[in-house]
């Protein structure tokens, strides 16, 4: 058996394309504004890659970098600004920030209509409260996208989530409670991993730990989506052990290649209904 593969880039493209096509045929002016404080290497690598991406979709990109050495309040300052500037519709504070600076009070300054990352307070608690009109975190948006678009069913099956990280793993065990999925969370302190993700239909797996998975731990027949990124000197590798999973999935997501360009593609989509809410576009 040979798991079927979930193109991540082939459908990001697509909804990079659709988002191109109605910012053009709608004539709507949509800004995206990426903040980066210090020198991180891989975030310089994040933040170059969204910004590509924006110029592929029409949306203005507006970056701003600080020094390692700014001031939490000089952070904040720049944020209430972007708050105010009507050319503004997304903001993005790329994390990890440094030490100094507490992310949880840079994320609540944010105005929530412009929180195109998902992760301040209101929008998180539209997302527990079911509601769907609002700025949900990507990555987990992303999940949803590969899935329906490969047609693969969530409903009334059994979803297991190995991490509970407000990022990745709440939110999308939440979104997979919405698509009517029964949804078991497992994380560091689980007891016998395994017994557990066995039983998954679904196995989406975001525990920042390079090959958890290998496939004594997968279902016949699961559909694995792996959320994890880590660079070796062999490359690229997830959370799973994509060769030996994939013998045992019916469908599975690489690394690269899977989630990864789906969380900046629902960050387009994102910033393209901020822009649209803020302008009241249809």
């Amino acid at each position: 058996m040979s798991a079927f593969i979930l193109d991540g880039k082939a459908i990001a493209a697509a909804i990079k394309q659709e988002i191109k096509d109605e910012i053009e045929s709608k004539n709507i002016k949509c800004g995206l504004a990426v903040v980066l404080v210090g020198d991180d290497e891989a975030s310089k690598v994040y933040v170059k890659n969204k910004i590509k991406a924006c110029s592929q979709t029409g949306i203005k990109s507006y970056a701003y970098y600080l020094q390692p050495t700014a001031e939490e309040n000089e952070l904040l300052q720049l944020i209430d600004a972007l708050n105010n500037d009507s050319n503004i519709h997304g903001i993005l504070v790329q994390l990890p920030l440094p030490s100094h600076i507490s992310p949880n009070k840079v994320i609540s300054a944010i105005n929530p209509k412009k929180d195109v990352d998902g992760f301040c307070a209101q929008n998180m608690g539209k997302l527990f409260l079911g509601e769907t009109d609002m700025l949900a975190p990507c990555t987990p948006s992303g999940i949803i996208e590969i899935l329906k678009r490969s047609n693969i069913e969530i409903s009334g099956k059994n979803a297991v989530i190995v991490g509970r990280s407000n990022i990745v793993g709440k939110p999308i065990a939440l979104m997979m409670l919405r698509e009517n999925a029964t949804v078991t969370i497992t994380h560091s302190k689980t007891k016998d991993l395994k017994s557990i993700t066995s039983l998954a239909d679904i196995l989406i797996v975001a525990a920042g730990k390079r090959e958890l998975i290998d496939a004594s731990m997968v279902k016949k027949g699961a559909v694995v989506v792996d959320v994890g990124i880590h660079r070796t000197e062999q490359g690229l590798k997830g959370d799973v052990k994509f060769d030996e999973a994939s013998k045992i999935a019916q469908a599975i997501t690489p690394v690269p290649g899977g989630v990864g360009p789906m969380t900046i593609a629902m960050l387009l989509k994102n910033t393209l209904k901020a822009a649209k809410d803020l302008l009241e576009i249809q």
